[in-house]
């Protein structure tokens, strides 16, 4: 049998979504606009990095392809040939939003067709009702923020008058979604984590996406910091996506980082956390190792996303871009006949882009496997990722999307 491998870099566009002026996102390019920053030395920082964005081993696989069938983005950008095995192309999405949720869900053969709710750009962003049954089933004497709001500068805002008052401070953004920043030593994150379900269960009617619990710690502004202990409460997906297929099939999923929260832990085999995208690359080479006959692995890489993309922090990206790439020989050593390993992303986060949130872009689909290879040009949907990985792993084919594995020469493989 055959073992798959999905790895989403968090934010990883590459321009040329169809839609992105609906979304105020036209000509937004996450790869191209770091590729640019680099090139002409505006991504270089003293003892971080320096000059032409190095990321070869992602090159070689495809990906300056994939950014020119995204939108004619050169394919050459200093990488090497394009190693024979390897496939490329790129993928539209057709979910509402651009959001964590609609991405993954729509990785997994499930586009979102229904719009969330979302939380108007005002102050306060939160109905009265809402606010009062927060703080009254909550248990809190009140809350802060009430806004749009990147997370870092809230607490630094609010994080004083929280650890003062014991309001947790509840923000939004343009995602669907509503967070609770709290200390997690002054407020405790077992009292945070239960704090959120509550809020949880009080936004079902909204329709909204996800409650985040953003625990930090720190004692001034001047300190705070966010800690790796976040956790996502999401809706479950309306419908069986690719883990509840492959799961009630008796595969095995291995989630590594958030992907159990962002499926609220439904079609979950395992879960394996750490923080930090480095750490968060050693979980995935151990699930690699451990995962076995028609499993399937599914790991994201928030960093590029949490700490890089909506904090606007090129140099960052691009260095923890080139770290991730450093590190991919480690997973291609890994693989074995039967196969398969897809890296993508879930949308945008130009960090030279206006604002702090995500950005409308289509996604790449580069890979390789034994005996796998070609073009598979620009997919419609992000689903069609899914049902390759399901026909990969022998799976019936499901109601959304169209597999490319017989482009990338799946039936054609020796066993």
């Amino acid at each position: 049998m055959a073992r798959a491998f999905l790895f989403v870099l968090d934010s990883f566009g590459i321009g040329g979504a169809a839609d992105a002026e609906r979304y105020g996102d036209a000509g937004s390019n996450t790869f191209g606009h770091i590729a640019s920053a680099c090139a002409d030395g505006r991504a270089d920082r003293e003892g971080l990095r320096k000059g032409p964005l190095s990321v070869p081993n992602m090159l070689s696989l495809g990906l300056g392809h994939a950014a020119k069938t995204a939108i004619g983005l050169s394919g050459e950008n200093g990488g090497k040939a394009k190693l024979a095995s390897a496939f490329h192309g790129a993928a539209q999405e057709i979910s509402s939003g651009k959001d964590t949720p609609s991405g993954h869900w729509e990785i997994a053969a499930l586009p979102v067709r229904f719009d969330w709710g979302y939380f108007p750009n005002t102050v306060p962003a939160f109905p009265a009702d809402l606010t009062e049954a927060i703080i009254r089933e909550g248990g809190v004497p009140g809350i802060l923020g009430n806004c749009h709001a990147p997370g870092t500068e809230i607490i630094e805002r609010f994080g004083e008058d929280h650890i003062r008052t014991g309001k947790p401070i509840c923000y939004t953004s343009v995602d669907s979604v509503l967070q609770i920043a709290a200390h997690e030593i002054h407020f405790g994150l077992e009292r945070l984590y239960a704090f959120c379900k509550v809020v949880r269960r009080l936004v079902d009617p909204l329709n909204v996406g996800r409650v985040i619990a953003r625990p930090f710690i720190g004692e001034t502004a001047a300190s705070f910091e966010r800690t790796h202990n976040r956790r996502d409460y999401s809706v479950p997906p309306p419908e069986p996506t690719l883990l509840d297929r492959l799961t009630a099939r008796g595969g095995r999923v291995i989630a590594v980082g958030k992907i159990g929260d962002i499926f609220a832990h439904r079609g979950i085999s395992e879960v394996r956390k750490a923080a930090g995208n480095m750490a968060m690359f050693d979980k995935a080479l151990g699930a690699m190792d451990d995962a076995g006959d028609g499993d399937l692995v599914f790991a994201n890489f928030v960093d590029f996303d949490t700490e890089f993309g909506h904090r606007r922090d090129v140099a960052g990206y691009a260095a923890a871009l080139e770290a991730f790439d450093r590190r991919l020989p480690e997973a291609l050593a890994r693989l074995r006949r039967g196969d398969l390993l897809i890296l993508t992303a879930d949308h945008g986060n130009d960090p030279t882009w206006h604002g702090t949130d995500h950005t409308r872009e289509r996604i790449p689909v580069i890979g390789t496997g034994p005996g796998f290879g070609g073009d598979i040009g620009l997919r419609t949907t992000f689903a069609d990722i899914g049902e390759t990985v399901a026909e990969h792993l022998g799976l019936a084919r499901g109601r959304h999307g169209i597999s490319f594995y017989a482009t990338i020469g799946g039936h054609a493989r020796v066993a």
